[in-house]
């Protein structure tokens, strides 16, 4: 079988696996994928879907969008600085799962208020497929 253009991800994905301590097969198990296809994956055979990159994101505690720019499903230069800040944010251990999600809202508002991201954002919306969320707080005027 020939390999795909999806080397990176594959090898990005035995990296994070091996990072997490997890073995194929209770990654496999984790993902609801199958552990023969997890393997493709992993060696560049295969170019999973992006439900099934989200599944392994999950399970591995990382971005989607981290997996979806490396799978070449988002704009790697347009999205860049965008997924890893909410990489960043997702993967801290020191954060739980509410202060991650209201770090990524106000990392969100501050992009929009600064004119960036914001039909990106709406699109991809964050790592466990929830919508973008609305700007909290009152508009403040540059002045």
């Amino acid at each position: 079988m020939a390999s795909l253009n999806v080397g990176n991800l594959g090898e990005y994905l035995r990296e994070q696996r091996r990072n997490a301590q997890l073995s194929l097969r209770q990654l496999a198990d984790a993902a609801g994928v199958s552990n023969p296809y997890l393997s493709q994956i992993e060696r560049g055979l295969r170019k999973p879907s992006a439900e099934v990159l989200q599944q392994v994101a999950k399970a591995l505690r990382i971005s989607a969008e981290t997996l979806y720019v490396r799978a070449g499903i988002l704009d790697a230069e347009r999205d860049r600085d965008d997924v890893e800040t909410r990489a960043v944010i997702l993967a801290d251990p020191s954060l739980n799962e509410g202060q991650k999600q209201v770090l990524l809202q106000v990392y969100e508002s501050f992009r929009k208020e600064n004119g960036f991201g914001a039909d990106a954002d709406a699109e991809v919306g964050t790592a466990d497929g929830a919508a973008s969320i609305p700007e909290a707080g009152p508009k403040q005027t540059a002045g």
